[in-house]
């Protein structure tokens, strides 16, 4: 994954071949294969073990807290706690930062990001469901919020990305913090002045 991810960020993501990655660590394409059906899904890899972390701390959030709250705690848990870790390599939250503009600039590997991003807002209504004791098909409310939720994240993502301030994991927390802090307001406020 880092071998990966250096070839993506010096090259593109485009210009880089499944053959150059394999090459960099020293196994054959199909020892890669293995690992990866594709070079999207290394790249995407990154950005796949922070999703699933994020769920993990959206499943043990308390149970007093409302879907909101606990959405909000679990993002900024995790990007807290994964920017604690190694500051570098294949898993860091530096590495998520750096692929992000990678991903916006890409647009093969934009559609599959957002595919993933989808497959996780099925699993972010069923987390949301099973905590409210609810059938989301028969009440919206975890798949409206799940979607109110991923739309945030995404304007959140494309503004850290836009304005690369500020910097750092801490720096998406102040960004994602600002986004949530203009959900209420953007939903049930007046807007007029």
């Amino acid at each position: 994954m880092q071998a990966a991810h250096m070839l993506f960020l010096s090259q593109g993501f485009a210009r880089t071949t499944v053959d150059e990655i394999a090459s960099a660590v020293d196994v054959s394409q199909r020892t890669f294969f293995r690992y990866f059906a594709n070079k999207d899904e290394v790249a995407l890899a990154v950005m796949a073990d922070a999703e699933d972390y994020f769920i993990e701390c959206l499943r043990h959030r308390p149970a007093e807290e409302t879907p909101l709250q606990a959405l909000r705690a679990s993002i900024v848990k995790a990007w807290r706690e994964l920017g604690t870790e190694e500051p570098t390599g294949p898993n860091s939250i530096g590495s998520a930062l750096e692929l992000l503009r990678i991903i916006e600039d890409t647009p093969a590997l934009l559609a599959a990001h957002l595919r993933r991003v989808t497959e996780q807002e099925r699993v972010v209504v069923q987390v949301l469901a099973e905590r409210e004791g609810l059938d989301p098909s028969r009440d919206l409310r975890p798949v409206v919020l799940a979607a109110v939720f991923g739309g945030l994240l995404r304007c959140a993502h494309l503004s850290w990305t836009a304005e690369q301030e500020p910097a750092g994991p801490e720096g998406m927390v102040r960004v994602i913090e600002r986004h949530f802090d203009q959900l209420g307001p953007a939903l049930a406020g007046h807007w007029r002045v």
